[in-house]
């Protein structure tokens, strides 16, 4: 469940590791989704603004986090397959896809603001 400004998204992933998992998002009402996270959301609510970059050609979407995940960003960029080359900016930093800390259902569960210093770095 997302809400952006006043349009609400209900969005299901699928569950599997790696850069490749299916992804189904549709467009609701801001109140339905604001309703939907109060009452069937489990855990802390992921609070992140999502600012939207092109780079090259391509549009990359950087997600600054808040709250207890304060000063995490993440930069995802949307490919048409794992085999598609792409240029990687110059800012973008280590590759964290294949590191399940970093998806939003274990963010919602061990925030990344409670993270011990040492365990921020990827291996």
């Amino acid at each position: 469940m997302r809400l952006a400004g006043d349009q609400g998204w209900l969005s299901v992933k699928a569950m599997t590791r790696g850069p490749a998992r299916a992804e189904y998002e549709a467009a609701i009402a801001a109140a339905d989704a604001n309703e939907m996270l109060l009452t069937l959301c489990e855990g802390p609510v992921i609070e992140k603004w999502r600012h939207n970059v092109r780079h090259e050609g391509d549009e990359w979407e950087i997600d600054e986090f808040l709250g207890l995940n304060a000063g995490l960003v993440i930069a995802e960029l949307e490919l048409d397959s794992v085999q598609q080359q792409f240029l990687a900016p110059a800012w973008l930093g280590a590759e964290v896809t294949h590191d399940e800390r970093y998806y939003n259902f274990s963010l919602s569960r061990h925030p990344y603001g409670r993270w011990p210093e040492n365990r921020r770095s990827v291996p």
